[in-house]
């Protein structure tokens, strides 16, 4: 048989039959961040974190010559990166114990380890695709391995055979429910001049915010551009950019985009927020598409010095015809001038 003849090599993420505890995936592209993807990724999410837009107030503040990397950003392509296994994923159930490791500067390269560490086939369902959930420990290093991002999360993949019973039944206990606050403690840039952010932007600053203070942002938000974020970011999951790959009949929305444009809510509200360092949970609550329209509640749940606040969105979406639908809760850290 010539080579002319021969049937071509499938190329395509493996089912959640082929997966096993302590498979490690660590062939994504390395990324270098630069200036362009910063842009696109403001571009499409609204973003006005201030030491990602203002390289004069970045270098007073951090003493750093390049512009802050926006966290997100960080984030965005860690998870892109960890996408290799996960391709055929119908859904992201959660990310649990996120914590950058330093701020990240653009110029940096980000690389990305992912291991399997769990697996649960769900129960059957009449008329639904048989499916399974995948714990994936993802791990971030610049270009020298040093750590930049470590933590978990939990798409949900297809079986091929529909009848196979895989015997995966791990109850993902050992991932942490919690941060550790050690972790989050020694993540904390104590060398920035918060102060001098604290001069330049309107509050309310770290001192004017307690626990219970709420903050609703009337203007929401329409989500465009989702497969170019998903691309700029590395992310090869089917459902962003190929309606045949998503259970909903339409593209489904990269779950990071819909966390981007929460970031992006909370920096109108708090324009004093240095950058964020640690992600409690993220819970996806249902999904969302192009053109929705995103609106964010946000909650300040706790206050610690050095400027740490820990703050709570909830993020609904709008539909022509529907009400607003929750999709979204996020809890995470951040810096507060």
């Amino acid at each position: 048989m010539s080579s002319l003849e021969r049937s071509p090599l499938l190329v395509g993420g493996p089912w959640f039959e082929e997966l096993s505890r302590g498979q490690v995936f660590e062939d994504a592209p390395g990324l270098t961040l630069t200036a362009g993807h910063a842009a696109v990724h403001q571009a499409l999410t609204g973003d006005r974190l201030r030491l990602a837009l203002d390289a004069a107030l970045c270098r007073e503040v951090t003493g750093h010559e390049q512009p802050l990397a926006h966290p997100n950003l960080v984030c965005d392509v860690s998870i892109g990166q960890s996408t290799g296994p996960s391709q055929r994923v119908r859904g992201n159930l959660f990310y649990r114990g996120l914590v950058l490791a330093r701020p990240v500067f653009l110029g940096e390269t980000l690389r990305t380890r992912t291991e399997i560490v769990a697996l649960k086939q769900n129960r059957r369902r009449p008329d639904t695709p048989a499916t399974g959930l995948v714990a994936m420990r993802v791990r971030t290093t610049d270009s020298e391995g040093e750590p930049v991002l470590d933590f978990w999360r939990c798409p949900m993949i297809p079986l091929r055979d529909p009848s196979l019973e895989t015997g995966h039944v791990d109850d993902f206990a050992d991932i942490p429910e919690a941060l550790d606050p050690a972790r989050v403690s020694a993540a904390l840039p104590t060398d920035w001049r918060l102060d001098c952010l604290r001069a330049a932007v309107p509050g309310p600053h770290h001192g004017e915010l307690e626990p219970g203070q709420r903050f609703t942002i009337e203007a929401g938000e329409t989500v465009t551009g989702a497969p170019e974020l998903a691309r700029l970011t590395l992310n090869v999951a089917v459902a962003h950019t190929d309606a045949t790959g998503s259970i909903h009949g339409q593209r489904l929305v990269y779950g990071g985009h819909t966390i981007s444009v929460a970031a992006a809510h909370a920096t109108r509200a708090i324009p004093a927020i240095a950058t964020i360092i640690a992600w409690h949970g993220c819970e996806h609550l249902g999904p969302v598409f192009e053109g929705d329209i995103l609106r964010t509640e946000l909650t300040v749940q706790d206050c610690a010095p050095g400027g740490l606040v820990g703050l709570h969105a909830r993020v609904s979406a709008v539909r022509p015809g529907a009400d607003a639908a929750p999709v979204l809760e996020w809890s995470f850290v951040a810096v507060v001038a």
